[in-house]
């Protein structure tokens, strides 16, 4: 897929070139570190997981969710919903799973508006760069604020944003939130074959993804 991000004065604006694509429900699961460490841990003690208690969501808690899920009946879609939660008998801050799962869905909507036909990990750098700039001062403070600063993505300026994420989009933001960061703290990306930006050029190169450069 061409991307570019071209950097005006003020803002930083990405220029993307996108096609549709699939639907994909947002309730999806985005719980912080804590809370995945009490999931694991109660799925441990019930015998659905084996893992490490580490508080990373990956793909040995989805799946130990998902057989505890069909254990009780319960849709087995791998979220951590308020239905698995009761069902697993643990308490959860209602209000930070909400949030999460809102950062998460804003999250994993740009990846797919700017990133998708990328290599996994290029989704994932995507979203990395993102929230590398909410921990930026020269950027606002949230994910959504990030993703909605004026003139910073084109995908919202077209409407683009407004896809629905496909269940890759939401890994790779998963992924990120949970701390993998295949860009080394980078706070820009940009095609190579299509940038017109001089500015974006002069950024200091980090590491190449598929089609995007990522640099500092």
């Amino acid at each position: 897929m061409a991307i570019m991000l071209v950097l005006v004065p003020g803002a930083v604006a990405g220029l993307i070139h996108m096609h549709g694509g699939e639907q994909q429900n947002q309730n999806v699961d985005a719980l912080t570190s804590t809370e995945n460490k009490a999931v694991q841990q109660k799925l441990k003690e019930l015998g659905f997981y084996k893992g490490s208690v580490d508080g990373v969501y990956g793909a040995g808690t989805r799946n130990a969710v998902i057989k505890f899920q069909k254990s009780r009946g319960l849709t087995a879609d791998g979220v951590v919903g308020a239905k698995t939660v009761k069902a697993l008998g643990i308490t959860l801050n209602t209000q930070q799973v909400s949030q999460s799962r809102s950062d998460l869905y804003v999250l994993a909507k740009c990846v797919y508006a700017e990133a998708r036909g990328e290599p996994y990990e290029g989704q994932v750098a995507v979203a990395a760069v993102i929230l590398n700039r909410v921990k930026s001062a020269d950027f606002p403070n949230t994910i959504a604020g990030v993703v909605y600063q004026p003139w910073a993505f084109t995908a919202v300026h077209d409407g683009q944003i407004n896809l629905e994420p496909d269940q890759t989009a939401y890994s790779a933001a998963r992924d990120a939130m949970n701390g993998w960061d295949p860009t080394y703290g980078c706070l820009y990306y940009y095609n190579a074959s299509t940038a017109t930006s001089k500015w974006i050029f002069s950024r200091t190169t980090v590491v190449t993804i598929g089609n995007h450069v990522f640099a500092i």
